[in-house]
């Protein structure tokens, strides 16, 4: 049975990793942050109880700015395969929140692989470590955008997974190490947090369509993105890390759409009518510096992992809305 240790497991992109790798047997283990309230939303219906047998998911309690909690986790789980979707995502924030997104995003990145090259000088045995890059990194670079594209990122979230980038393969090449760098681009859910603009007019969508509320209030509509499945692209992470040899992949769909785009065909979902009807723009959701469009080359995935997206654009709204309207439902 193989072992796989998920940073970032209680987020949209860790449960559906998480789900993905216990169907195919694994034993999974995820790091978690120490909060006073529950943040395991996302992965409470996986959760098994410590006392029966055969238990094959865990969860422990660790940080990317802790490296004797990492070091600790890793040299007593001794996983064959190190996912590390742990970061502070949110693009916006990142502005607000420099210093903390470079230390868990980018330097968190550096401590983590100083253990896995540590563990295997100690034990000999390959561990071989995924590691969530952004298309946020591409920045203002002419689209479409692929692995031989230069980085120009536009926020400290970008700056934080290029040094991320290049730590990851200045490694595998220094040591060794068997290290991927998946590039994925925009990637949605119903599982997305809810900050984030997809899940933000999904949801407020929701609360208009139950009269709790009248406007969506929105920054920058022109901002063009290459939208796709979240589950989907966890099976481009793990198809990664079953190649013989290690290697940088784009994933996305080859498609852009604008956020006026995504607020159209999910008002025309819901029959709501105009969306200029509900949408103010406020100010403050532009960020400082703007990526203005992101779109996926991913011929090379498609070759090398037999990797394509199945989802189209229309249906992933749909999907998002659908399950925004239930929810709220379910919470009146």
């Amino acid at each position: 049975m193989k072992k796989a240790l998920i940073t970032g497991i209680t987020g949209q992109d860790g449960s559906y990793l998480a789900e993905l790798l216990l169907d195919k047997g694994y034993e999974i283990h995820g790091i978690i942050r120490r909060s006073s309230t529950f943040n395991t939303s996302r992965i409470n219906h996986l959760y098994q109880d410590p006392h029966v047998n055969n238990k094959k998911f865990f969860l422990h309690y660790g940080d990317m700015t802790d490296a004797i909690a990492l070091r600790k986790i890793i040299f007593n789980v001794q996983p064959d395969e190190v996912y590390n979707l742990a970061a502070q995502s949110h693009v916006r924030v990142s502005f607000d929140l420099p210093e903390y997104t470079i230390e868990v995003a980018g330097v968190g990145v550096l401590r983590l692989l100083e253990i896995i090259k540590d563990y295997q000088a100690h034990t000999g045995k390959q561990v071989k470590i995924y590691q969530a890059s952004s298309s946020e990194m591409f920045g203002n670079a002419p689209p479409p955008q692929n692995e031989n594209t230069p980085f120009h990122p536009r926020s400290p979230y970008g700056c934080a997974k290029v040094l991320a980038y290049h730590l990851v393969v200045n490694y595998r090449e220094a040591y060794e190490i068997f290290a991927v760098n998946g590039i994925l681009f925009n990637h949605e859910s119903p599982r997305r947090g809810e900050s984030f603009v997809t899940r933000k007019i999904t949801r407020g969508i929701a609360r208009i369509k139950a009269g709790l509320d009248k406007k969506l209030y929105m920054g920058n509509l022109d901002a063009c993105r290459d939208w796709g499945y979240a589950p989907e692209y966890m099976e481009a992470a793990w198809l990664m890390l079953q190649q013989e040899e290690p290697n940088n992949y784009v994933i996305g769909t080859g498609e852009t759409h604008s956020v006026k785009d995504f607020l159209e065909a999910a008002f025309k979902h819901t029959g709501l009518g105009n969306w200029e009807n509900y949408v103010e723009i406020d100010p403050y959701y532009y960020r400082p510096s703007e990526v203005e469009n992101l779109v996926a080359d991913t011929r090379k995935a498609k070759e090398k992992l037999g990797w394509e997206p199945k989802t189209k654009f229309d249906d992933l709204v749909k999907i998002m809305v659908d399950s925004d309207i239930e929810l709220l439902k379910k919470e009146i």
